[in-house]
């Protein structure tokens, strides 16, 4: 019997996880699935905040996600438990001041060793580390920040495929 490696899991983190990071975490799965990895990698998100724990996502989260041929509708807010270090072997946020949060949370050289920025993987980025929070905007920056994530989750991907994919 061929005994298979654990999934490669990821959290991606942001504020209140109903934005940034939902779209993280369901277009990350997307690329995964479209390369025939889906079943190699767990894509979660969680929150730096507890204010919309239980929540959907935000309905102009949903929309963009939609617009792009993505489902959100199953999301749900959670916040980032120290836990989430052990169980995820990336912890990436989706800007400095939520990787300033989670390095203050890492307990050990190795929860800090876990933490990346998002755009930090995309070239095309161009030096910007931070996705803009676009909840105090319209339903256009939704679809640009997922435009951003669409972009660095591609970079991301790109990175890990080869650690991801299984021997042939």
């Amino acid at each position: 019997m061929t005994r298979h490696a654990a999934p490669f899991r990821v959290v991606f983190v942001c504020t209140g996880n109903i934005c940034r990071s939902p779209m993280a975490e369901i277009v990350f799965r997307a690329v995964a699935e479209r390369a025939g990895l889906g079943d190699r990698v767990v894509s979660t998100s969680s929150s730096t905040g507890d204010w919309h724990v239980g929540e959907r996502a935000d309905v102009r989260t949903l929309d963009a996600l939609e617009r792009r041929g993505y489902d959100g509708a199953r999301h749900r807010a959670r916040q980032f438990t120290l836990e989430d270090f052990e169980r995820n072997d990336l912890v990436v946020a989706l800007d400095r001041s939520h990787e300033r949060i989670l390095s203050t949370w890492a307990r050990t050289t190795s929860d800090a060793d876990k933490l990346a920025l998002l755009l930090s993987f995309d070239p095309d980025a161009r030096g910007n580390l931070d996705v803009p929070d676009p909840y105090y905007a319209g339903p256009e920056m939704f679809d640009d920040v997922l435009g951003m994530i669409e972009s660095a989750s591609r970079a991301l991907f790109r990175q890990l495929e080869p650690a991801i994919r299984p021997p042939s």
